[in-house]
């Protein structure tokens, strides 16, 4: 099924041929009435008696459209076509008119609790903002577009969240907490395929709510905190590594000190404990000779 343009004309200019029409109705049925023969006043009053009616038909079949609304137009369960423009029309009589709104809508999905890709138990919610882009498809290929949205919003977010882990300390992956930004793109583009169906186009969607469960929260901010603490003590130990290797090399360069490789181990183990240690540490002040 796919929109077209309903068959109507403007209100206005219907309203006026239906007052014309009424009037010769009027016209005809006086000259009817003052008819001296029996078959010209049956033929006039049959004539004044049709415009009559087809004028009231065309105004019943009058409509106001507001604007961003459509009317769906069907004549005996056959899809006519659909009146986008705003203001007063009239279109085919015994047409049922169906209002829908074009207006961009917000559904604000529940808090869902599903797996992420490690198997942890997580909550995660999402906004949706979208819209009705083809009346006929949101009508007739799917019932009810509106709960439509919301179970393929809900699948679409349960399906994402299970691909990817909640929170990795590596930059190279890809994590929800970590990138809300794609995550949110790749869903507008799983959901769009999905209510493609459904004539509705998804605007935005945005991550609304991501954290652990309740039930597994408290263990799993231990986990963070360690995998933290591992991730920056290796960040030091790589630094401190460094700086030691610099420090030894300029010295020996600039001819400051010549160590043998017992006093080398010993200023790279002074070095790496005072860089490394998270306590601050006590300098010993040599009197003698370096080298004594």
């Amino acid at each position: 099924m796919s929109e077209k343009k309903a068959p109507a004309i403007n209100g206005y200019l219907g309203i006026i041929l239906c007052i014309i029409a009424i009037i010769g109705s009027l016209v005809l049925g006086f000259k009817a009435i003052v008819a001296e023969e029996v078959s010209t006043m049956l033929s006039l009053g049959l004539a004044a008696l049709i415009f009559f009616v087809i004028a009231m038909l065309f105004l019943s079949s009058i409509t106001v459209v507001a604007p961003n609304q459509a009317r769906v137009i069907t004549f005996f369960g056959k899809y006519l076509g659909t009146i986008h423009t705003n203001g007063l029309f009239m279109t085919v009589p015994f047409t049922l008119k169906q209002p829908i709104s074009l207006k961009v809508r917000n559904f604000n999905s529940v808090k869902l609790k599903v797996n992420d890709v490690d198997g942890n138990p997580i909550e995660i919610a999402a906004v949706i903002v979208f819209k009705v882009i083809d009346t006929a498809k949101a009508c007739f290929d799917v019932e009810y577009y509106e709960n439509f949205v919301e179970i393929q919003s809900e699948t679409a977010i349960r399906h994402i969240a299970t691909k990817y882990s909640y929170d990795s300390f590596t930059d190279s992956d890809i994590t929800l907490r970590g990138n809300a930004e794609e995550v949110s793109a790749e869903l507008l583009e799983e959901l769009q395929q999905r209510l493609n169906l459904a004539g509705v186009e998804v605007i935005e969607t945005r991550l609304t709510h991501l954290a652990y469960s309740t039930e597994i929260a408290s263990a799993m901010l231990q986990r963070q905190q360690a995998k933290a603490i591992l991730s920056a003590r290796k960040i030091i130990v790589e630094g401190a590594v460094g700086m030691t290797q610099l420090a030894v090399e300029q010295l020996e360069h600039d001819g400051v000190l010549k160590l043998d490789d017992s006093k080398r181990i010993q200023l790279v183990n002074n070095l790496l404990v005072s860089i490394i240690t998270d306590k601050g540490t006590q300098p010993v002040i040599n009197t003698g000779e370096l080298n004594q």
